[in-house]
């Protein structure tokens, strides 16, 4: 069968300025993130917050062991979330690239190698505490039960370093959560937190405020790490909506001359067919001729039409044997810098979190992921720099809802928990901004480019600074946050808040759909109440300060993708993303905070959605939401409902709830009214 032609979806390219500053390295060996957690090695308490492949395990590797030799702790435990990401904590020669001591782990420590399961090895952590030995690496599962075993106290005046931070939780039933709470109330050791992505798909807190207020925070953006590689230059992130079987779609924007990653939707759920051996032997069957396998790999090796062989590593098939083979040959350090060593690899699980293969291309993910965490940790897996490679895409194929069907509720939350994971990530790809409120004495800051004309002190300046990757931004009426927890919050947290917005179930909806929604109710009300819950220790102003930073933020980034995108049937190629957002943000040097306010957050997913659906379906989901938004009484809704069976007699249809004609809105509403009250009642 011969593949499709590759199709644009609707998508957001976002282009770095490829500096090479991010894989450049000091004296002692450190790239920029690693030289920046180092100068915070002496707190006790430190989150890094950091993309994958940025090098966060080697930052951890060069505060350990200031730790062990100048800070006088005792024994540094590593905790990773999986046996396979324990590799990256394995014997490093720092010293031969300028550091003063080497990396190593005594192989019986690095319990991630060792056979057996995590009972035994939990007794292995007993003796490590009880000898000389200085590190030890184990999963967050047997970290867990060694601290059940043995209690916290024996962990006194060692470091406790977390890698994938975002699987704690605050929540009570979260055990590792529970045990770094107890940990940090006993004040006895040190920790060192990693994560690619501080939140969760399931909107819990990572940390208590109280708790997460004890750790100084290393913050290193995506767009940071990108904009400094030597070949990746471009990132985009594009979001396709497809109706029937999903394979029959699949190739449409898949491109079998990229390095892709596919990974296929989950067995239960909706998008799939449920057996997925079959799904993968569509997917083989419409990428060309099977030749067979690969004896030394595993690798399905496919014959396209103009002959090319893709080498394709399956990852879904269930037996051992196979799959094993198909893993230890993607591991195979060998072939690490070997671009055509494999094609494509399908995966349902596997292939996300800690998965490292520089070639990747091209993230393609089927269905839609509510887990924002996951999302960010799939794209990691494109945005590697390596040679020759200058373009990266994240793809999310999602189905669209059927607006015929009765499940027409459940497709529309799934899909807008898509694009609000979608506009978190719009977020996370962007530089970081610097608000300040516009003042007559404000100066020209050293490092920034203002443009063409340089600082103007009569108008509201916006600034670039390329090394860090920072824009300064000046906006009148800006609130200033006073404590310095509230500077903190807006110099590094923005992300969080943002993400508990747009994971607003109602804010969301509203935003989306709610035509008549006054915007100051998301911007001021909704978002108000977000940063009252999450910093309720911060006083009146400086959560207004917070709020005013977080709407600054959504705004410009918006506004900025507006100025790089043409008229959205697909990325215009243009210049520089940097280049785009000055060209944006000097023109409108006179941003109030007012005005900010009075922009809906969401009206850019509405027009994502108005692309890609039918206006059939478009009118059928606003018809949901308003459905919603209705107050009567039951006696007033029984009698429109009465009404409404007339108006059916007479015309062959029920009234419709986005009828012009108001008397028929009205008993739609009345008919509405009671299908949710049924439908409550039934819920208990």
């Amino acid at each position: 069968m011969n593949a499709k032609k590759s199709q644009t979806s609707p998508a957001i390219k976002v282009k770095y300025s490829q500096s090479g500053s991010a894989v450049k390295s000091n004296e002692l060996g450190m790239r920029a993130m690693q030289e920046r957690a180092y100068e915070k090695r002496g707190e006790q308490y430190l989150l890094i917050k950091s993309p994958p492949a940025s090098g966060k395990s080697r930052a951890l590797m060069f505060i350990a062991l200031d730790k062990l030799h100048n800070q006088g702790l005792r024994q540094a435990i590593i905790v990773v979330p999986e046996k396979s990401i324990g590799s990256s904590f394995a014997d490093e020669p720092l010293s031969k690239f300028g550091f003063w001591a080497d990396w190593v782990v005594r192989p019986q420590w690095n319990l991630c190698n060792a056979p057996g399961g995590d009972d035994g090895k939990v007794g292995a952590v007993g003796r490590f505490l009880e000898c000389d030995d200085r590190i030890l690496v184990c999963t967050h599962a047997t970290f867990r039960f060694a601290v059940d075993r043995f209690g916290i106290e024996v962990f006194d005046d060692r470091l406790i370093a977390v890698d994938e931070f975002h699987h704690v939780s605050a929540n009570p039933d979260n055990k590792l959560g529970a045990h770094l709470g107890e940990l940090l109330a006993r004040d006895k050791v040190h920790v060192v937190a990693m994560t690619g992505s501080y939140f969760r798909g399931d909107t819990e807190a990572v940390l208590t405020p109280e708790d997460e207020a004890r750790f100084q925070t290393v913050t290193y953006t995506y767009y940071e790490q990108l904009s400094g590689y030597t070949y990746l230059k471009t990132l985009d992130i594009g979001y396709f909506f497809y109706s029937g079987p999903y394979a029959d779609e699949l190739l449409k924007v898949l491109d079998p001359s990229e390095k892709t990653i596919l990974h296929i939707p989950n067995v239960n759920s909706r998008e799939s067919t449920k057996d997925k051996h079959r799904e993968v032997e569509h997917i083989i069957d419409a990428l060309g001729d099977w030749q067979g396998t690969d004896p030394a790999t595993g690798f399905q090796l496919v014959k396209r039409p103009d002959g090319q062989i893709l080498r394709i590593a399956d990852l879904v098939d269930d037996d051992p044997v196979k799959r094993d083979k198909v893993t230890a040959a993607l591991r195979d350090p060998a072939q690490k810098n070997n671009r055509d060593h494999v094609d494509i690899i399908i995966a349902l699980g596997m292939a996300k979190e800690g998965f490292d293969w520089i070639w990747c291309e091209h993230a393609l993910t089927v269905g839609y992921r509510s887990s924002l965490t996951e999302i960010v940790q799939i794209i990691g897996r494109a945005t590697r720099d390596a040679k020759g490679k200058t373009h990266a895409r994240f793809t999310n194929l999602i189905a669209e809802p059927d607006a015929s069907e009765e499940a027409v509720r459940e497709a529309v939350n799934d899909t807008l928990k898509a694009i609000a994971a979608s506009l978190l990530m719009e977020q996370v790809l962007t530089p970081k901004f610097e608000f300040k409120p516009k003042n007559p004495t404000n100066t020209a800051q050293e490092g920034f480019d203002y443009g063409e004309g340089g600082y103007d002190p009569g108008k509201c300046n916006v600034g670039f600074n390329e090394e860090q990757g920072t824009f300064q931004i000046e906006i009148n009426g800006l609130t200033p946050p006073k404590s310095p927890e509230a500077n903190r919050i807006c110099q590094n947290d923005l992300t969080e808040v943002i993400t508990a917005f747009v994971q607003d179930k109602t804010s969301i909806e509203r935003g989306l759909f709610d035509e008549e929604m006054v915007p100051e109710e998301l911007t001021q009300v909704r978002l108000g109440k977000i940063v009252r819950d999450r910093y309720p220790e911060l006083d009146d102003a400086d959560q207004e300060a917070v709020r005013q930073h977080a709407i600054a933020a959504m705004n410009f980034t918006q506004q900025a993708k507006k100025s790089l995108v043409g008229d959205g049937s697909e990325a215009v190629v243009n210049t520089a993303f940097v280049d785009g957002v000055r060209q944006f943000a000097l023109s409108v040097r006179d941003l109030d905070i007012d005005l900010i306010d009075r922009i809906n957050p969401f009206s850019e997913a509405y027009a994502i959605l108005a692309k890609t659906m039918s206006e059939q379906s478009l009118r059928d989901v606003a018809a949901v939401i308003e459905a919603k938004k209705i107050q009567l009484s039951p006696e007033e809704a029984r009698d429109l409902a009465r009404r409404a069976v007339k108006f059916k007699q007479d015309r062959g249809r029920l009234p419709s709830l986005t009828s012009a004609d108001a008397w028929e809105k009205r008993m739609a509403e009345g008919v509405a009214f009671l299908a949710r009250m049924k439908q409550e009642a039934m819920n208990g």
